[in-house]
């Protein structure tokens, strides 16, 4: 059967939750986000709705017998925004997500060439503002120059006029409307001059004011698109991990089919060099299998005969017959693209801010840019300076960079932390993880292998052959992790345990039966105790070197005696105290609970330098534990991967579960680490410190931006034109700055560092 461990990674997710998400077009700022918001969740039966600007994406929580798909696509269209709903892109042959990723390519084509008219057209009007401010006496017509203008105003710019309608319809504002404000304005009495005057009202005309700032504009916006299209890389690299036929065994013979009509249960080959097309196991063949795209881990994985092999991934040397065990949406990398994907469509506590300072910006900055008017006419009763000051105000105040600060850093940084095999599916534990002082490690199957293996035999009153057979005797028909390591190294000895009768086990204890008449115990001090047999001092002291050296005794009596002691150590993984080494140094503190012996606990701590560990922890008492230290002040990471630790990941202020673990520790921790590699850990707080930088770089300069420019505008010191260019470029840096995420890459492991692996596997 292929290994309970490795197949674990194939449910990454639980079952779907009752949700529907959209894409939604014509977003132009924050302001359109929350009007998306406010408007589905009003719907009845909607718990709550998140929506990315970044992505264009909206995900909305619904109450059992909620609104279907339809409604809320009709919610979003008469808010003034278009919807579609999104399917997850998993190869169902539908290519749904294909499709979009088609039309997105259309649209940024036709707003290139949209741009490039708009170029054209400004083009000779800023030449001719160019010429006279160098003293060049080159004038157009003013004809001429209304001309080229109302082109870039009711062509290029009616996506402004559209946007705006939509906006004021909803009862709201937006970008739009401050674009079309401020353009509209300076057009309107440009034109009206032009229509007063003539050819004498050439001075007076601010046509190319109009005409720069819709190009400007249209040129952040698509800078912007492609920007935005970069953070989503993350999520295209996963898709294209699909690979799009199979080849399958049927009736004989091997056919090649599309991906889409593999089931569950069919038998593929997959040759040297391809993609594995399904999750699965393998029936025969070896190879060793690059997994790098999806677990982040860069070495080949070696894989035979009942071993589990991962959608996605790709074949090394050999050929390889495997079943398919999981397809579609239930794949491993169909699961990862959601979570990931439902992390970037999340909202940071830090953006809920910012969503709803930007919710009352527009009607602001209208209230200001109105004050400006009429305080330039008060004080110069100067009507064209004052238009062009209230303008400038309009046109620069676009909430474009506040909106889009946290949402394309989130976006970039759970993105590089895919590639690194760190998935984060909760948006505030990434939030909270920059801030973690204390990483809490549970020992068996975090810290060791799992894989409980016998290190020595002390024998008392029996030669070590006789008590190694007797445990094996009475352990023969056990599935307990502590039997197997005991049948397992019997078997390496060459013993073959002999039939044992009466055989009960005893919870927390041991395991009691018969061999020929005779009893035999195998298990701890509370099981001798129970038994009536005694431990002499010389006992009790191979007890004690025992838990000291960090191994678990297990005492075998025969006949009432005590014959020997197995010592039993769990191994510990090679790179845990490279990781806990890593963590120390960013003076983060390190902790341990393990339910074995305190005496066992400290030997491990000691091993891998950690500054504290507790023993003889329950699985209800690791929860009120992790709680304890949170009470002392400190901020909390649990990081566990078995079902007793869920408590505890949950009790933590961010959890972080191995992706070998089990499911219900995936599901409780906020982020997953593909691989059983603790390096992992400090690696998924450096990304969080890494994106939380960025969010605050971010914000800074958007705050910075806008409280310089709108003072600027409102005196007067800056032109519509230089207002535009200002906004477009804001816009534009904050995005730019955020997709610097992209290059993150977990630290390399030091030379010193591989010196403590290998001494830690040497141990």
């Amino acid at each position: 059967m292929p290994d309970d461990a490795a197949m674990n990674r194939v449910e990454i997710l639980a079952p779907d939750r009752a949700a529907v998400s959209l894409n939604v077009t014509g977003m132009t700022c924050a302001a359109c986000a929350g009007r998306v918001e406010k408007a589905l969740r009003r719907v009845p039966g909607v718990r709550d709705a998140s929506v990315n600007l970044a992505i264009e994406r909206a995900e909305i929580d619904l109450e059992p017998g909620g609104p279907e798909a339809s409604v809320l696509i009709e919610t979003v269209e008469r808010a003034g925004y278009g919807a579609t709903e999104y399917v997850a892109d998993v190869p169902t042959g539908e290519g749904t997500a294909d499709d979009a990723e088609d039309g997105q390519q259309r649209q940024a084509r036709r707003d290139l060439w949209l741009l490039a008219f708009s170029a054209a057209m400004t083009a000779p009007l800023v030449a001719q503002m160019a010429a006279m401010s160098l003293g060049i006496a080159w004038h157009m017509s003013p004809y001429v120059e209304a001309a080229l203008a109302s082109l870039v105003q009711f062509v290029v710019g009616a996506r402004f006029y559209r946007g705006a309608w939509r906006a004021l319809r909803g009862g709201s504002g937006n970008m739009d409307v401050l674009v079309a404000l401020g353009t509209s304005a300076a057009y309107a009495f440009s034109l009206a001059m032009l229509l007063r005057s003539g050819e004498q009202a050439g001075g007076h005309l601010y046509f190319e004011g109009a005409a720069v700032i819709i190009t400007m504009v249209m040129a952040g916006k698509w800078l912007e698109a492609r920007a935005k299209r970069g953070t989503t890389a993350a999520i295209r690299r996963l898709m294209a991990l699909r690979p799009e036929t199979a080849r399958i065994e049927r009736g004989g013979a091997v056919e090649t089919v599309p991906i889409a009509r593999v089931a569950a249960g069919d038998v593929l080959v997959v040759l040297p060099g391809e993609r594995i097309p399904v999750d699965g196991s393998v029936l025969d063949g070896e190879s060793e299998v690059d997994e790098s795209l999806i677990t982040g881990e860069s070495l080949p994985v070696a894989k035979r005969a009942d071993d589990a092999v991962t959608g996605g991934a790709i074949n090394g040397t050999g050929r390889l017959r495997m079943r398919a065990v999981a397809v579609g949406a239930d794949s491993t990398l169909a699961r990862i693209i959601r979570l990931v994907e439902h992390a970037q469509v999340g909202k940071a506590p830090v953006q809920r801010l910012v969503d709803r300072a930007s919710a009352v910006f527009v009607p602001v900055v209208i209230a200001l840019a109105a004050a400006t008017f009429v305080g330039w006419m008060l004080v110069t009763a100067d009507f064209e300076a004052a238009l062009i000051a209230a303008v400038s105000v309009l046109v620069i105040a676009c909430p474009c960079a506040l909106g889009l600060a946290t949402p394309t850093a989130l976006v970039a940084g759970t993105g590089a932390a895919a590639r690194a095999g760190v998935l984060i599916r909760d948006i505030e534990a990434l939030e909270r993880a920059h801030r973690i002082d204390t990483v809490v490690f549970d020992k068996t199957g975090t810290l060791t292998l799992g894989q409980p293996k016998v290190i020595q035999i002390e024998p008392i009153e029996r030669d070590s052959t006789e008590v190694l057979a007797a445990a094996a005797a009475i352990q023969a028909g056990s599935e307990h992790p502590l039997a197997k390591a005991v049948l397992d190294y019997a078997g390496e000895r060459g013993i073959s345990p002999s039939p044992a009768e009466a055989v009960r086990s005893r919870p927390g204890m041991g395991v009691i039966g018969r061999i020929g008449g005779v009893t035999v115990a195998i298990g701890n001090r509370a099981l001798m105790d129970g038994e009536g047999i005694g431990l002499s001092a010389d006992i009790e002291a191979h007890l004690a070197a025992m838990e000291l050296a960090g191994r678990t005794p297990a005492m075998v009596a025969i006949g009432g005696t005590v014959a020997g002691i197995l010592g039993i150590a769990d191994p510990l993984r090679a790179e845990a105290r490279v990781a806990v080494a890593a963590l120390k140094a960013r003076r983060i503190e390190t902790r341990m609970l393990s339910g074995d012996t305190e005496r066992i606990a400290a030997a491990v701590a000691r091993e891998l330098g950690l500054d504290a560990a507790r023993g003889s922890v329950r699985p209800d008492g690791k929860a009120a534990a992790v709680s304890a230290i949170r009470s002392e002040g400190k901020v909390v990471a649990m990081v566990g991967d078995g079902i007793n630790d869920a408590p505890a990941l949950a009790a933590a202020d961010v959890g972080i579960a191995m992706g070998t673990g089990t499911d219900v520790a995936m599901e409780t921790a906020g982020i997953t680490l593909m691989r059983p590699d603790v390096r992992l850990v400090p690696a998924a707080l450096d990304v969080s410190r890494a994106t939380w930088l960025k969010i605050r770089q971010n914000l800074f300069w958007a705050f910075v931006y806008n409280l310089v420019g709108l003072p600027l505008a409102a005196a007067g010191e800056l032109s519509p034109a230089l207002a535009g260019a200002a906004m477009a470029l804001s816009s534009t840096c904050v995005v730019c700055n955020s997709l610097r995420l992209r290059a993150w890459r977990p630290r390399r492991t030091t030379g010193t560092d591989r010196r403590g692996m290998a001494a830690a596997a040497r141990a």
